[in-house]
């Protein structure tokens, strides 16, 4: 560290190195939130990163040497970074303070300290918690606690313990899609995810697949918006916040990670990230990954497979400029786990009827089409952005994210047909076809519900400071294309059904005509324009911070529906005004208030916009609508936050207020289950987020969160003719209390974590006639790291045991229902029940882990 040997800057004691140096320096209003903003966005292992008050985030600025140190190792920071405003910066406790010179004072030379670093980082709660600086509610979960975790866990497992976070899964390592998370009650497809500045949501249905979105060892952070989207943010969907996804940086030396696993279910996960350090004197830099996994199902057969590669490039030069090329591949091939109702989970548990079946048998009840290998789900997708930040002239800077997505993935399931009487849409078919595993005329087949989808577009968005304002005016441009597909693919008498990603025509069953028998066709294209525009006003010395912003949104979908007999066109238009506005003022350098008000908006599944027949009778199984109503949520939070050298805590009250309420539900279509939306009308929703933690005492790390929330349906919803009597019942997916507690150990080699999450009871149906249980589950990590061994950087070994208590519980609602049993409408029609399905939450599992940098 360089530092003026008469200069009047103030180093705290206490330094810790996680990759770079990050400086805590005890200061008075905004040099106080400059020097928190470098030490905590340091201490993840990457470069330091300046806090973007408004939008919250993590920007890039531009390499210095500073970000050369290692854990471990000796450092050098510049001493500007820790204290800018020598003037204003006092002496902390244990520090002493240069006497202000009577005039000007020329440098002696320059005094050199070296600074130890300890690998436990200053993040609160063991990397759970780290102060916030903009006028909403965020939760950062770092790379200190990530690196704990299981190396298989996913983006979802990784925020469970924040506040609002109600995770839903269905196995233990994260290896199972079929998961789900809400955020104060609202679901996953309420959710906006984006990987440094690129949307990651499912185009159709907005949800997100955190398996697919990188590994483990490659975040920097996962930053989780609880209330409110950044205004540029490229998302639709987001009236239950955003989740940020940040990769590490990529080192300036040459190196990279090893990971080897093995636990329970005969799981086994091989990991290797390869560092490029800086190509010659080009400036770029960049890392590359690799990984496999396999896993059987906890719960019944079959096996999960995953390959995965993630990368980034980067170059910074001249002040500030910043350019990356990032991306995620992904294929997984995974067996499905039956959702429950109520009734056969009391019946059967994890056991009997609930799982699919071993062998093919059609002989059974359900004559063969509960075979496990009916239901493989293949998928795979690709991620690609390319963030660039330019500094164009004083204070003037333009920020585009150009980005790409694609996708193929088949929902398969078993079902029967009959070999005639056949319908293709509302046409009947003559054939008569001849079909293996037939038995009194049906023939049991797999359905292959398929979705391919390609995505592009842009964000970009100029900024410009100018004296005490910061006005950001941008432009987000998204086209999406996407087909979706049911074809049917004959089973042999042994259970064998050709090519499992339901992409030949080949393996379909085909008609006299040649045609493909097909239970659903239909292609949508998606255009999304908008406008936005911000200022950001700082006063009082950045002690007041005020912001506003508008957007407005323009979405036009274009579809078709090929199927006979259907509306063959499906188009909507959106245009909606999108205002919003914020507050923070810095009362005293600890205690911190904040205000927000936000609006948002989102438009139904594609599903609801097409007719969806039975080929085996030509019925309509759901009626499409292009005049489905849009969702529109206005959100208001007002928040208290502190913060000083051992304690980082928040409380966050909040209110929503929505209107034509969209809630995610599945649908089976002829056998495949597919997600879809329904209108639920008027809701409001108001609560209370807490979260509070301690910076490593004695080496230890307390967190503590905790969530109030009373969400109620304002009206009576129509159905079938009649209006069901919702008024005032709670709404689904929200449970009244939620709770967690973590304990991190770290001192350097030997460290460990517990982990424990309460949630409470939820209802699944909006009659609140029936129930999910509450649940509490518990999680351990424990290892030990050891000192540099020739050229691995400090090998480790890790056990991680989830769900230690080997918990059998009900994770969460898949499909919620409007009334589970026979309810009397307002005008006295009987309006019939019917039973919602559930998650069913992973087992016990334990997994070993081996790793070493190099």
């Amino acid at each position: 560290m360089r530092v003026c040997a008469h200069a009047r800057q103030i180093l705290l004691a206490t330094v810790v190195v996680s990759g770079v140096v990050p400086v805590a320096v005890r200061a008075q209003g905004a040099e106080q939130k400059e020097a928190q903003g470098v030490a905590h966005g340091a201490a993840e292992g990457t470069q330091a990163r300046s806090l973007v008050a408004e939008r919250g985030v993590y920007q890039n600025p531009p390499a210095t040497s500073s970000r050369r140190a290692r854990a471990g190792k000796p450092g050098h920071v510049s001493a500007g970074h820790a204290a800018k405003r020598s003037g204003d910066v006092r002496a902390g406790k244990g520090v002493q303070a240069h006497p202000a010179a009577s005039g000007p004072v020329q440098a002696q030379g320059a005094e050199h300290v070296d600074v130890h670093a300890d690998p436990v980082a200053l993040h609160a709660g063991g990397g759970l918690l780290r102060p916030q600086d903009a006028p909403k509610a965020i939760s950062v979960v770092g790379a200190d606690f990530i690196g704990r975790q299981a190396p298989s866990a996913t983006a979802f497992d990784l925020v469970a313990l924040l506040p609002g976070a109600n995770v839903a899964s269905s196995d233990p390592l994260g290896f199972s899609p079929q998961t789900n998370i809400s955020v104060r009650g609202l679901n996953g497809d309420a959710i906006g995810y984006v990987l440094e500045g690129a949307p990651l949501n499912d185009i159709a249905y907005y949800t997100g697949y955190p398996s697919q979105f990188a590994d483990s060892e490659n975040y920097d952070s996962i930053a989780l918006q609880q209330g409110a989207a950044d205004l540029d943010s490229p998302v639709l969907n987001a009236a239950g916040g955003l989740m940020s996804l940040r990769f590490r940086t990529p080192a300036e030396k040459a190196g990279g990670q090893v990971d080897i696993s093995y636990g329970s279910y005969d799981t086994n996960r091989e990991f290797i990230r390869l560092e490029s350090g800086e190509i010659g004197k080009t400036g770029l830099r960049g890392f590359v990954s690799y990984s496999h996994a396999a896993s059987d199902n906890w719960r019944g057969p079959g096996r999960d497979v995953r390959q995965h590669v993630d990368f980034k490039l980067q170059k910074d030069w001249g002040r500030g400029n910043t350019a990356s090329l990032l991306g995620s591949w992904n294929q997984a091939i995974d067996s499905y786990y039956p959702q429950v109702s109520k009734e056969s989970w009391a019946q059967d548990g994890i056991h009997g009827a609930n799982n699919l079946a071993r062998r093919y048998d059609m002989t059974n009840a359900a004559a063969g089409t509960d075979y496990w290998r009916l239901y493989r789900q293949p998928e795979r997708t690709l991620y690609l952005a390319a963030p660039v930040s330019l500094h164009l002239a004083h204070g003037l800077t333009l920020k585009a994210t150009p980005y790409a997505q694609g996708a193929y993935g088949n929902a398969p399931g078993g079902t029967q047909i009959p070999t005639s009487g056949l319908y293709n849409g509302t046409q009947p078919q003559a054939d008569a076809l001849t079909l293996p595993s037939t038995q009194d005329g049906w023939a049991t087949v797999r359905a292959d519900y398929t979705q391919r989808s390609y995505r592009s577009g842009f964000t970009a968005a100029l900024d410009w400071k100018r004296g005490v304002n910061d006005l950001v005016l941008g432009y987000w441009y998204d086209y999406s294309d996407d087909t979706e597909k049911q074809q049917f693919t004959a089973v042999s008498d042994g259970g064998y059904a050709a090519n499992i990603w339901g992409n030949s025509g080949v393996s379909g069953i085909h008609l006299s005509d040649g045609s493909l028998l097909l239970g659903t066709n239909n292609h949508t294209i998606t255009q999304t324009n908008a406008l936005f525009l911000g200022d950001r006003l700082s006063l009082l010395h950045d002690r007041l911070l005020l912001t506003a912003g508008f957007k407005e949104v323009m979405m036009t979908r274009t579809g078709t529906n090929a199927m006979p007999g259907a509306a063959y066109h499906a188009n909507t238009n959106s245009a909606v005004p999108l205002p919003r506005l914020a507050a923070r003022f810095q009362m005293t350098p600890h205690h911190q208030v904040f205000f927000s008000a936000t609006t948002n908006f989102r438009t139904p599944a594609e599903t609801v916009l097409y007719d969806v027949f039975d080929p085996t009778s030509g019925q309509t199984e759901s009626k499409g609508s292009t005049h489905v109503k849009n969702e529109y949520s206005i959100s208001e939070e007002l928040g208290y936050r502190y913060a000083d050298d051992r304690f980082v805590g928040s409380v966050t009250l909040f209110n929503y207020n929505f209107t034509n309420r969209q809630v995610a539900t599945l649908i089976s279509e002829n056998g495949s289950f597919v997600q879809s939306t329904m209108n639920a009308g008027g809701q409001t929703s108001r609560g209370v987020d807490v979260e509070f933690g301690l910076r490593p005492w004695h080496h230890l790390s307390p967190y503590v969160s905790g969530e109030y929330l009373h969400a109620t349906i304002d009206n009576d919803i129509e159905t079938n003719g009649d209006l069901l009597p919702t008024r005032g019942k709670t709404a689904v997916r929200s449970p009244t209390l939620q709770a967690a507690a973590g304990l991190t150990y770290d001192d350097g080699h030997f460290f460990g974590t517990a982990t424990v999450k309460y949630t409470g009871h939820q209802y699944a149906t909006f009659m609140n006639d029936e129930r999910m249980s509450d649940h509490v589950t518990g999680n351990l990590a424990v290892g030990y790291r050891l000192a540099d061994v020739a050229m691995l950087h400090k090998p480790e070994f890790r056990m991680n045991f989830i769900n230690i208590s080997n918990q059998h519980y009900l994770s969460g609602v898949a499909d919620p229902t409007l009334n589970a049993k026979d309810t009397t409408g307002r005008y006295g029609t009987t309006l019939a029940g019917s039973a919602p399905d559930y998650y069913v939450g992973g087992g016990f599992a334990a997994l070993f882990t081996a790793s070493t940098g190099f």
